[in-house]
């Protein structure tokens, strides 16, 4: 199968990749770093674009293709007011417009494959209140949106899924967990005791897109420690 993993180059995404890859699919890796974060293999094909241009060349796309993932993000956690316009804006264009302009570009291909999927990244943000998380939150709002929106309009042939993440040990988080004190404290705050790890998005992930999933479309799924939906404390 086919597969075109935006953000594949490190993170979850890049552990999505691995798994895809081990499955023995063939991989299209796109991202800005994509080409000095993957290596080589026979079945992976790495591509450096910004997703949020939208002058990208997207004719590298194959002619068919299985499923669509769109791993990229941002983490930009701020007091309320000390947020920009600008702070939203990119917030939007990263998380929302970009996962647009991938959609759009391979939905030609992904109707002439067997069935295709989309998997979409959300936040435990988006429907938990968290301090400093305004402008996330409202871009990862838009994203459960589009999820669903379009998991009605391209049904039957194109399910659309997607994963609402907690905290995760991701180069994108590395600042939240830099220290000891700051891992430890995380930890604390889920309910299952312990931030995220790439593979327990990633694997869900691989689920989503394959056609062990086909009877899933228009979820949102927290992974999330628990987070999203308990308090143990």
């Amino acid at each position: 199968m086919n597969y075109l993993v935006i953000g594949g180059a490190t993170g979850i995404g890049k552990r999505l990749t691995e798994i895809l890859l081990e499955k023995g699919h063939k991989v299209h890796v796109a991202s800005r770093n994509a080409k000095a974060n993957l290596e080589e293999d026979s079945n992976l094909v790495v591509n450096d674009l910004d997703a949020v241009d939208s002058d990208t060349d997207w004719s590298f796309l194959p002619e068919e293709l299985d499923g669509v993932a769109y791993c990229a993000g941002t983490i930009n956690l701020k007091p309320f007011k000390r947020l920009k316009p600008e702070d939203f804006k990119k917030d939007f264009d990263v998380n929302l417009i970009g996962a647009v302009n991938t959609i759009q570009a391979a939905l030609p291909a992904l109707k002439k494959g067997n069935g295709g999927s989309i998997l979409l990244f959300s936040s435990v943000a988006a429907q938990r209140g968290l301090t400093f998380h305004a402008s996330v939150a409202a871009a990862k709002g838009a994203i459960e949106g589009l999820t669903r929106a379009l998991s009605a309009e391209l049904a039957p042939d194109i399910r659309v899924n997607a994963l609402a993440l907690s905290l995760t040990d991701t180069p994108l988080a590395q600042n939240l967990l830099s220290t000891d004190k700051k891992k430890e404290s995380s930890n604390d705050r889920h309910p299952l005791k312990r931030y995220g790890k790439p593979n327990d998005a990633a694997s869900i992930g691989a689920f989503l897109l394959s056609a062990d999933a086909d009877w899933i479309t228009g979820q949102v799924i927290g992974v999330d420690g628990g987070m999203g939906t308990i308090q143990n404390i």
